[in-house]
């Protein structure tokens, strides 16, 4: 077996193994993750020092190294991320249907572990730890793809999370590192061993995955974010929200890349909002109409599709909310988008027709977050529409099984009507 494939093996083997384990043997290992990353932080910041200068030399952009870095900031974010996911209940095991088919035949629908998965990521250390992290707690096994960049920091995160594993008495192999181009390619062969892939990148990347793979894909695609203010909008509240959904982080998947303005109130709203974003040094594009009103660059059509991850932001004015509603669907990316208004029957046409992952009234996009919803971290945002949208958490990385149990029911009986279907609805936990 060449390395990849052994990975995989050894892969199946510990799903299997977390698939049958309990509950709080996984949360002691989440604690012991913390631990360990707490005891190994001198040997974690050597390396992320070393993937930063490396980055430097080539030349990374600015946003992205600060993505890079893995600091005394990010390690106590994952490790209470770590410690708040070993407090969130188990979610496998859980029973989600139970029927009466017949007197004694009964019927679970039960959540359980999707299996093996392979992870695809960005050059974000701390995405190591939230995925390694939602995949032990869900029962599964990952092979994990960071971006290059991040080699060094990867590899001591990932050699920690084995260790704390292994001394809770679980596979070190529920996580393994993948480095190469070469063990991608070879991963999305191993369609026997592995369950499903996970992307986090462009729409050409996903789909470059999805192409040459029979395993299934879930893919992550791109944010291209919109802000929309409409004609009733609380004007500095507009330009608040605006300002955090672009700038607060603008190298992140849920910060805004488009801004759109009802036409009725752009003259008024956008020098409000110019000095707010010249503060923060944001390069401005905009339609004939923002050119006229503010001063900044031409857009083209190739920015209304444009994530920028920089502090670049493209302006469109819209005649009406239909207009930004059907600029959302036609250039976004489903991701997340929000319109700011105090009319609420704008702000339910908007949430409704808008064919996002996440539609927000009155917030910033930023809050489109597999933590800040609570479920402890994410695997990424989903843009797709099967099996899971929006931030990907437990619940994501389960799927289900149905549990039949019965007391020698035949099917025979059911057909010459010695015994009939009741389907009643029950109230109980599968007991097995």
């Amino acid at each position: 077996m060449n390395d990849l494939h052994q990975m995989a093996h050894d892969a199946r083997v510990a799903a299997w193994t977390l698939a049958a384990s309990d509950i709080t043997v996984r949360n002691a290992a989440l604690l012991a993750m913390a631990d360990e990353l707490e005891a190994r932080k001198a040997e974690i910041f050597a390396a992320n020092k070393a993937d930063l200068a490396k980055a430097e030399q080539d030349n990374l952009a600015a946003p992205l190294l600060g993505r890079l870095k893995f600091a005394e900031e990010k390690l106590a974010a994952v490790t209470a991320g770590l410690r708040a996911l070993a407090d969130l209940p188990d979610p496998i095991g859980q029973t989600t249907l139970s029927r009466e088919l017949t007197e004694g035949l009964k019927l679970y629908r039960i959540t359980c572990p999707i299996g093996v998965i392979g992870v695809i990521f960005e050059s974000r250390p701390d995405a190591l730890v939230q995925i390694a992290s939602l995949a032990l707690k869900s029962g599964n096994a990952v092979l994990l793809k960071g971006g290059r960049e991040a080699m060094q920091t990867n590899r001591a995160l990932c050699e920690a999370l084995r260790a704390a594993a292994d001394s809770s008495g679980l596979p070190a192999d529920f996580a393994q590192l993948l480095e190469s181009r070469e063990d991608v390619a070879a991963m999305l062969k191993e369609d026997t061993l592995i369950d499903l892939i996970i992307p986090r990148g462009s729409n050409e990347f996903v789909r470059y995955i999805m192409d040459n793979s029979r395993i299934p894909v879930l893919g992550h695609a791109d944010g291209v974010c919109h802000v929309y203010v409409d004609k009733a909008a609380d004007l500095n509240m507009a330009v608040n929200i605006a300002v955090d959904s672009k700038t607060q982080n603008v190298a992140v998947c849920n910060a805004m890349e488009t801004l759109l303005v009802h036409r009725g109130i752009a003259a008024d709203y956008l020098p409000m909002l110019l000095p707010a974003l010249q503060a923060k040094n944001v390069k401005l594009l905009g339609d004939d109409t923002v050119q006229s009103i503010i001063p900044c660059l031409p857009a083209t059509e190739e920015d209304w599709h444009a994530e920028y991850l920089d502090f670049t932001l493209s302006i469109k004015v819209v005649n009406s909310l239909d207009d930004a509603i059907d600029h959302v669907n036609r250039y976004g990316s489903h991701h997340t988008d929000s319109i700011v208004t105090a009319d609420e029957s704008a702000a339910q046409a908007f949430m409704t027709r808008v064919d996002s992952a996440g539609v927000y009234h009155n917030v910033s996009t930023r809050f489109a977050d597999g933590f800040v919803y609570g479920f402890g971290a994410e695997v990424g945002i989903a843009t797709g529409k099967i099996h899971a949208r929006g931030p990907m958490g437990l619940e994501g990385l389960t799927t289900y099984k149905y549990k039949l149990l019965g007391s020698g029911q035949l099917m025979a009986e059911m057909k010459n009507g010695t015994r009939r279907y009741t389907h009643v609805l029950l109230n109980e936990d599968c007991p097995l």
